[in-house]
């Protein structure tokens, strides 16, 4: 099979290589997933920068993709030959991910794909979509709750504000354009602040009627803690699912006297009950054709360095993705 991988961290065009390689056999209680198409993640092109240290002799990146299961091993019915599936954490704690012909999986990894959704969009949903379901969950969305959504054009924003409004909740969002602000109107925001052209605190005390938000979903915890004290009601509760530094600079006197929760989630290693809720929602809204997808570019994988450096500038407004 042909695969992406690289043996030491480092820039995409450093280290990021395309070679064959020998095809993987499922072993007892896993899968074989034929891959159409793999997604990139910020995790994945942080974790080949040197997020997570290599510790084996090559890694083949990427724990999302969209495919078709074409080998099953022992305890696994034979009836899931030929089944369209999405994955989820196919390169976490394990060397060889979704960026390859082929990939060998436990089976619960695999989730069962309707016949129509596009294999670009199954790519999508193992780490953002799955990210975004558990945030809006721990928001605790409901009628009557309103919810700010850091960066509502970007891969969970985008997948969070739908959950959300599926919920009943009143979802506010940042963005920093007109085209970042009409995407996060299409999926559902009633409410889209620029924080480049507008006083966030301001605008969201504006549109509560001075009250605040219940919650704030952020993926980036240090830049924007700062936000906390003008956007909050009291006993809310603040999401963070990202951070760009290693440390936060939190209102800690603020948190205190209104009694804020700050809860940090991480999507690798949600428990068995928190990935059901995730998963069980995707499918119910993907099987009404309720979720849409915002796919930015899809590379070959001839053209993984260019599809690890998009994911890296930022520019791109939407998910990445890489086809076999």
């Amino acid at each position: 099979m042909r695969a992406a991988y690289y043996e030491q961290n480092g820039a995409a065009r450093d280290v990021l290589r395309v070679a064959e390689m020998e095809t993987p056999k499922p072993g007892p209680g896993e899968v074989r997933v034929k891959i159409a198409v793999s997604g990139v993640n910020p995790s994945d092109v942080k974790a080949r920068g040197g997020s997570r240290k290599i510790t084996v002799p090559r890694i083949i990146p990427h724990s999302d993709a969209g495919g078709v299961i074409d080998a099953v091993g022992e305890g696994v019915p034979a009836a899931r030959i030929g089944e369209r599936v999405w994955t989820w954490n196919g390169q976490w704690k394990r060397p060889f991910g979704t960026c390859a012909e082929y990939i060998t999986l436990p089976q619960a990894l695999a989730v069962p794909l309707a016949g129509h959704i596009a294999f670009e969009q199954a790519a999508c949903l193992g780490i953002p979509a799955m990210t975004a379901s558990h945030a809006v969950d721990v928001a605790r969305a409901r009628p009557g709750v309103t919810i700010l959504i850091s960066g509502g054009a970007g891969s969970v924003g985008h997948y969070a504000i739908q959950f959300a409004k599926a919920r009943g909740a009143t979802v506010i969002t940042t963005i920093s354009s007109d085209a970042k602000a009409r995407l996060a109107k299409e999926a559902g925001a009633d409410h889209a602040i620029d924080y480049r052209r507008e006083n966030v605190g301001e605008r969201v005390k504006a549109l509560t009627a001075g009250a605040g938000v219940d919650a704030m979903i952020e993926l980036d915890i240090s830049a924007n803690a700062k936000l906390i004290p003008d956007v909050m009601k009291p006993r809310g509760h603040v999401v963070i699912y990202g951070n760009s530094k290693p440390v936060a600079e939190v209102p800690s006197a603020f948190c205190l006297m209104n009694q804020i929760v700050l809860q940090y989630i991480f999507v690798y290693e949600l428990t068995a009950e928190e990935r059901r809720r995730a998963i069980d929602e995707i499918q119910w809204l993907m099987a009404g054709r309720r979720l849409t997808h915002n796919i930015a570019k899809a590379f070959p994988l001839a053209e993984i360095v260019a599809a690890h450096e998009a994911v890296e500038s930022g520019a791109t407004i939407g998910n990445v993705v890489v086809t076999m």
